[in-house]
Order: structure tokens, then C-alpha cells, then sequence
């Protein structure tokens, strides 16, 4: 199949703005998308679908062409060495001399390679896990980092059940869907459909969220009639999680510091029928609006800002642009977020602390610091709680995800108790 001149200049050009890195990938697509409106939809996926590989295996790349490498040798390098696709297919797409450097390209050999070279991390990265982690679960790790991830649902059980939701989607919209290996509440595309115009979606009886992410909503574990509050509920995917769990009864409150990003939740709760959530802007952590609160909670979700390492299949951008310092600041920022929703908790009420890290320093050690400081707090096992829930999954106390061994992006959740 020839790739058209056309969509190669593209994908050359939004290579060469991605990679500055100046900004989320996805956003920058978003924006080069949005000034090119002539492109149509296989254009944009060729685009986006290349971006990524690049992005992943950036590293990898540069190992083979330089560090100084253009963004048309990128491109070219990319649809070569990463999708497979022989010199004599680019061939239309070549300029002069261009023959002769993709000969060489594809005979340097790839075997024994350095491992931050295989793995695709930078040397801060693998230096964090060369601490914790042996270099064959390094390479596993980041192996399965290097895979696009799914296209995971969640069925809003308030309005249907997941069976009805996938016989629909495989029988009237002709989606190749399964359910998701952990989460009662999941389905798995096999490919990825637009489904802003499904008419699932737009009745809000599906959401897009990975499994592990709809796995943390299930640690919370709300009841009907309680008071919950998702602390950094963000454009609040958990929040319409815990609403549908509690059955539109009790009170959910969102808190967040982006008004932006709050705004983005509005029609996601008009879709989904509940009424039992109430959207905060809040300033701080410290906030009067959580004073108020204090000491009157059920439970509490705290999916804390942290680094995203866990989310590279989706965001591999993350991996050049966030910094050991950065992540010091984020540590600080976990502690002090985490103190202030415990004081919303009463006496019997559950704290479940999450992040998108595998990092230790983000998880456990944010956790344990926390918990010798608060006596007052004691540690519950997230394997008995999801057992509890019909959910076969024990990663030991702590619940940790990984994309390699169980399929979701990396998430960290411990659960804690107020005794």
C-alpha cells in the first residue's frame, strides 16, 4: 500500500512539533488537527497512530540515527523500523540519497542493545527502577509501555446492564468488544471506533475508562445514602463511577483547583442521569469549602497528581517531559493533599490514596509516612476488598497495576480506615 505524499508532509510536520515537547502530545495534535481541517479521518489516524510509535520509541530511534535527527528521518525511521513497511513501499516518498541512508538504517543491528535503549526510558527513570526492580521486570515493564493501550468502557449500570450494553455494541453497531478480565463493570473494544456519536454513548450508558482506573472506584466501595467526596476528581471519571455505585442516592462531592477541567465533567453528568453529584471549585487543599466538611465524610477518593508513568502507552510524551525534580515537587504536593482529606473522614470512614505510578516514592512510601504520623488511620488489604466484590485480583495490600501483567495502564491505590 503507498502512502500518499500529502499525508507523509504531515505526518513529517506534526512530528516536528511534537517533539519539541514543549506541550501534551495529545493537545498538540489536537491544535494541528484543528488548523488543518482538510485532513479526514485516515489521514489523522495515520498521523496520530505514527506520533505515538515515534513517541514511544523515541529513544530507540535517536539510538539508530542520532540525537540530532530531523523530523523526516523520524518519520521515515518510524514506518521502517517500527511498522514494518520495506523501502520499496516509501520508495515515492524518498528524496535524493534518502535510498541509500535507509539501506544502512536497516542494517544496523538491533540485538544488545543498552536497556534504557530497549526499555525507551530516560536514565532518571531507569535508575528509579533499577532501585526496586530487577532489569528483566525493567524490560517487561517497559515493554508493555511500548503497547497502544485499549480502548476500555465503562457501562453505567444506573441506566443498563454491561450484557445488554455489549450485545448492542456487538450486534446493532458491529464493534468487536469483549468484557474487561477484572472489572464488573468493564468492556474491551478491539479496535478504537469514534464513539462521540454512538448512541450509547450520547444516552450515557458507556464511558471511556481503563479497567484499573474503574478497579479504584471499586476500592472506595460507596454505599447508598452516604456522604463521599473525590478530592482531585479532575474531569471526574471515578466521580460518575462512585454516583453510579451509590445508585444516584447520598451526596458525591468533585472537588478540584482547573475550573477547566470541572467544566468538562458537566456533560459527562448530563449523559449519565445521576443527581447526586455536586461539581466544587476549590482553591487549595485548604480550602473553606473542605473545613466545612471535616470530620463528616463516609469516604473519601484521593487520586492524587503524580508523575503519569503509569499512563506512558497513552501519554509516552510524559517520559521525556516530567523530571526527578518535578517529582520531588509532586511528592510534597501527595503528602499535603492526603493530610487534608483525611480530616473530612468520621470515625469507621475508608481513605483510598491513588496515583498513575509505579514509583514508590509517589505510593508506598507517601502511604507509610502518612500512616506513622496518624495513628488514628490503620491499613485495610485492597485484595480482600476487591475479593469481596467478585473481583479475582490480589496484588497484596496494596493494590498495583501494570500493563504488562494485567492488562490496565499503572495504578497504585492503598485503603485506609479511620478507627
Amino acid at each position: 500500500m503507498s502512502i500518499p505524499v500529502s499525508r507523509f508532509g504531515h505526518l513529517v510536520h506534526a512530528l516536528q512539533s511534537v517533539m519539541r515537547l514543549h506541550e501534551p502530545a495529545d493537545a498538540n495534535l489536537h491544535n494541528y488537527f484543528r488548523i488543518h481541517r482538510e485532513l479526514g479521518s485516515q489521514d489523522r489516524a495515520f498521523v496520530a497512530e505514527n506520533v505515538y510509535a515515534a513517541l514511544r520509541r523515541k529513544r530507540f530511534l535517536e539510538h539508530l540515527i542520532g540525537s540530532d535527527a530531523n523530523p523526516r528521518q523520524l518519520a521515515l525511521a518510524t514506518l521502517m523500523k517500527l511498522q514494518g513497511i520495506n523501502a520499496r513501499e516509501l520508495a515515492p516518498l524518498l528524496l535524493d540519497n534518502e535510498e541509500e541512508w535507509l539501506k544502512q538504517l536497516k542494517a544496523i543491528p538491533t540485538s544488545d542493545l543498552p536497556l534504557a535503549v530497549q526499555a525507551d526510558f530516560p536514565d532518571w527513570l531507569i535508575e528509579k527502577l533499577a532501585t526496586f526492580m530487577p532489569e528483566a521486570d525493567t524490560l517487561a515493564l517497559a515493554r508493555g509501555m511500548q503497547q497502544p493501550a485499549p480502548l476500555d468502557l465503562r457501562v453505567n449500570t444506573l441506566l443498563d446492564k454491561r450484557e445488554e450494553v455489549l450485545h448492542t455494541l456487538i450486534n446493532s453497531d458491529g464493534i468487536a468488544a469483549e468484557i474487561t478480565p477484572h472489572s464488573p463493570l468493564g468492556l474491551r473494544l478491539k479496535n478504537k471506533p469514534s464513539l462521540n456519536k454512538n448512541s450509547l454513548f450520547m444516552k450515557g450508558k458507556i464511558e471511556v475508562q481503563d479497567e484499573g482506573s474503574q478497579l479504584i472506584g471499586l476500592l472506595v466501595a460507596p454505599q447508598r445514602r452516604e456522604m463521599v467526596v473525590d478530592f482531585c476528581a479532575g474531569a471526574g471519571g471515578k466521580t460518575l463511577l462512585l454516583g453510579a455505585l451509590m445508585q444516584n442516592q447520598g451526596r458525591v462531592y468533585a472537588f478540584d483547583v482547573s475550573e477547566k477541567r470541572l467544566n468538562n465533567l458537566k456533560p459527562r453528568l448530563k449523559r449519565s442521569g445521576l443527581s447526586n453529584l455536586h461539581p466544587q471549585l476549590i482553591a487549595n487543599e485548604n480550602d473553606l469549602k473542605i473545613k466545612r466538611l471535616a470530620g463528616k465524610i463516609d469516604r473519601v477518593l484521593v487520586d492524587a497528581p503524580c508523575s503519569g508513568v503509569g499512563t506512558l502507552r497513552r501519554n509516552p510524551d510524559l517520559k521525556w517531559r516530567q523530571t526527578p525534580e518535578g517529582i520531588v515537587e509532586l511528592t510534597q504536593k501527595q503528602a499535603a493533599i492526603l493530610l487534608a482529606a483525611s480530616r473530612l473522614l468520621k470515625t469507621g470512614g475508608r481513605l483510598v490514596y491513588a496515583t498513575c505510578s509505579f514509583l514508590p516514592e509517589e505510593n508506598q512510601q507517601i502511604v507509610e509516612a502518612f500512616l506513622e504520623q496518624h495513628p488514628e488511620f490503620k491499613l485495610l488489604d485492597a485484595g480482600e476488598i476487591l475479593a469481596a466484590q467478585h473481583v479475582p485480583l490480589n496484588t497484596g495490600k496494596y493494590l498495583q497495576l501494570l500493563p504488562h501483567l494485567h492488562g490496565t495502564d499503572g495504578f497504585f491505590a492503598a485503603v485506609m480506615e479511620r478507627t
